[in-house]
Formats: structure tokens, C-alpha cells, sequence
């Protein structure tokens, strides 16, 4: 039986929630995608940073398909092997030691602001309290849109969870100030690369000197690398340039090269803070979610991944400083490895479509920051295309008159 019909139609039963382009996905090899009219695009956007393998990986496929064949999902009254396999395996590669198992990385987050709040009452702390982000994103549930630091996604949704501070990256003062006058916090909670925030990074003395508070204060340390994470800077995890490791760790996106799946991976501070009745998931954990994650951190150990996002992200970085260096309007390139963004000083969605039209797909965040998060598979060769196709189409943007 042939696959349904997915070219365009008005999707009037589908909610108006996203802002689409005027095109339909309808397969993919490699970095590259083709719209249902048979238009090809160069993906340097891999699923907002999700698509780890790329599209179609010729060692992921089969063995998706072998567990569809065995089991999809059963519940978790039941031991699963594969969560052991792929907690032992994430344990490993950050030398923490245990993992709970979810769908998403709002999940893995809103589970890691639960593990703060369980961790300060057991402390005996009435009104936990936990220090978040200027610019951060944490997801869009109630919770992790509180602990988010966007006004303009949180509109509409007040009132918002209390229970969260709020300080500016990379200010080791203002943190201090807070550890001074908040007898309640028992968590710091960031991003090491804010990522819908303008991918903007932490910097590696101010990650130390957060372990180093928390230590002193016996706060957890919370790294959300849910979309910095899982290979993209060229290490396992982009705290690991900083050389610290976090109390918990909420991990997603690329963790099953598309199949669902967040973790929340804890250090012996945290891992035992939630007990049996105190968190659980329906579909969090199941056999194809752990397969897919198993399998993708396999294939990334085979295939070399974290070296080639380091050095194909430099290929990337260099290309674009080359082209862009001097250009009047662009303010700042910034990230690491196949996380950068292009910071330009007036609001730049127009490009979303621009560059569709010419061939390639990215994204826009923070309304001026061009996001460049491809498959961590991206060639040299690839990267020289992503920068001949978007450099000059950001040089004609930047020569328009500002609207």
C-alpha cells in the first residue's frame, strides 16, 4: 500500500500554533530533504538540532525497524533492558550514574525542576527556590515556561510558577548576590549554550565558578543540554569543555536522531531524590524510544561524529567569518561546533523564506540570531554550501533599508 498523500492542502483541522513555511517535507537522505514537488534542500537546520544521523542513516533504519518488529512499547511496570543499555551508556559518556527515561526535553526539564523543589523539601526548604536565565528557554509547559526567560512566549499564560530567580548569563557577581540574600535557593539551572535564547554560550570560568557556588552551598547544578548536547560542540556534552560535570543533566533532541526521546541523567546528589509514586511517564522509556537512542550514540561512536561536528563546525565557522567579516549589520558570530548562530542588528525572519526559496533550510531565534544546527553527518563540503547559499542572501538582506 502505497504512503498517503502528503501534498498541501489547507490544514484546516490542524490548530494554528506554528508560523509554517509554504512547503511539505516528504523524504530525506543524508543532510538533504525533498518537498513534495520534488524541490531539494540542504537541511541546516536537522530538525531544530534533532536529526543527530541525518536523514534515512543506513545503520539506524534497519535497526528501527527490527524493533518495530519485536516490541514498541510496554509499560513501565515492566524491567526494560534496553533503558539499562542506554542508562549504563549515558552514564559512561558523563560520569554521572543514572537516568529516567521521558519523551521530550520540556519533560526532561520539567522533571529536573521537580527533583529541585523534592530536593529542597527534603532539605527541609518550605518554598524551594531555583535560580534560572535572562534568554533561557526550558519549554512551554507551565513550569518550564516560568523558568524560561522570554516575556514573549510567556504572555497569555500568566500567572506563572513562582519559585525561580532570575540572574544574567555569565554574571558571576549577581549569582553570588542571590547565594547572599536567598536562604531558599537549593538549585541553579542553565543552559551551557542558550539555545532558542540567540545561542548564546556560557563561558567556561563562569560554569566553574557555578560548580563551585553550588558546592559550596550545597545547591544542584542543573545543565540543560537538551539542544547543546549529544555531540554538537564536539564533545559528548558542551559543559565537558568547562571540565565540570552537573548534578542533572535533562537531555532530548538528538538523543534518537528523530524517535522521541529526553533523559534526565543525575549524579549520586540527585539520582535518589525521586522515589517510586513521586515521577513517572506512559510512553517515556519505551523499547523503540531506547533502541533509537541506543543505536544513535552507537553509530556516532563508529562514525566519529563528535570530531567531524568539531571540525566540519569549524569549516562552517570559518566560512562564514570569511564571507561576513566586515559586512555592516552583521554583529556577531557565536557557538561551537554545529551550534552557531549569526547575529545580525535588526529582526530577520525574512530569510526563513529567502533561503528556502534558494535551497536551504534554517532557522531564526531571538528575532536577529540565524541558527545553524545541521546533522552532526554535515560534510566540508556541505558546509561550504550552507555558507555559499546564505552569506550572500544575509548581505542582500543587510543592504535593504531597515523596515
Amino acid at each position: 500500500m502505497n504512503a498517503p498523500d502528503q501534498s498541501m492542502h489547507p490544514q484546516t483541522h490542524v490548530m494554528n500554533t506554528y508560523g509554517r513555511l509554504p512547503i511539505a517535507l516528504s523524504h530525506g537522505r543524508g543532510c538533504w530533504v525533498w518537498d513534495t514537488e520534488g524541490r531539494k534542500y540542504l537541511d541546516a537546520l536537522g530538525g531544530i538540532a534533532v536529526n543527530t544521523l541525518g536523514h534515512g542513516h543506513p545503520k539506524l533504519v534497519p535497526a528501527l525497524q527490527d524493533q518495530v518488529a519485536k516490541l514498541i512499547h510496554c509499560s513501565n511496570y515492566y524491567q526494560n533492558p534496553l533503558q539499562e543499555q542506554l542508562g549504563a551508556k549515558l552514564a559512561e559518556l558523563s560520569g554521572l550514574s543514572n537516568a529516567f527515561f521521558c519523551n521530550s526535553g520540556l519533560e526532561a526539564n520539567e522533571g529536573a525542576i521537580k527533583i529541585a523543589r523534592k530536593y529542597g523539601h527534603d532539605k527541609g526548604i518550605d518554598l524551594p527556590e531555583i535560580v534560572v536565565y535572562e534568554k533561557a528557554f526550558h519549554g512551554r509547559s507551565i513550569a518550564t515556561l516560568s523558568a524560561t526567560g522570554n516575556t514573549k512566549v510567556q504572555k497569555g499564560f500568566e500567572p506563572l510558577v513562582t519559585g525561580f530567580v532570575r540572574v544574567p548569563l555569565n554574571d558571576v557577581a549577581a549569582l553570588e548576590e542571590i547565594a547572599r540574600t536567598r536562604p531558599n535557593v537549593v538549585a541553579v539551572f542553565l543552559e551551557t549554550i542558550q539555545g532558542e535564547g540567540g545561542v548564546n554560550p556560557a563561558r567556561a570560568d563562569y560554569l566553574q565558578a557555578v560548580r563551585r557556588l553550588c558546592d559550596e552551598r550545597d545547591w544542584l547544578l542543573m545543565i540543560d543540554e537538551v539542544q547543546c548536547g549529544l555531540g554538537r560542540t564536539g564533545k559528548w556534552f558542551a559543559h565537558q569543555w568547562a571540565g565540570i560535570k552537573p548534578d542533572v543533566m535533562p537531555l532530548a533532541k538528538g538523543l534518537g536522531s528523530g524517535v522521541p526521546v529526553g533523559a534526565i541523567v543525575a549524579g549520586p546528589k540527585a539520582a535518589g531524590v525521586l522515589q517510586p509514586g513521586n515521577h513517572g511517564t506512559t510512553f517515556g522509556g519505551n523499547p523503540l524510544a531506547m533502541r533509537a537512542g541506543v543505536e544513535t550514540l552507537r553509530i556516532m561512536e563508529e562514525e566519529g561524529l563528535l570530531k567531524n561536528a568539531a571540525d566540519v563546525g569549524a569549516v562552517l565557522r570559518s566560512g562564514l567569518e570569511r564571507e561576513l567579516s566586515g559586512v555592516a549589520g552583521v554583529q556577531e558570530i557565536r557557538g561551537q561546533g554545529l551550534m552557531l548562530g549569526i547575529e545580525l542588528d535588526r529582526p530577520c525572519g525574512v530569510l526563513l523564506n529567502r533561503a528556502m526559496e534558494a535551497g536551504l533550510l534554517i532557522s531564526v531565534t531571538a528575532d536577529k540570531v540565524i541558527r545553524l544546527v545541521p546533522p552532526l553527518i554535515l560534510s566540508a563540503a556541505e558546509a561550504e554550501q550552507i555558507v555559499a547559499t546564505l552569506c550572500p542572501l544575509i548581505k542582500q538582506f543587510l543592504a535593504e533599508p531597515a523596515a
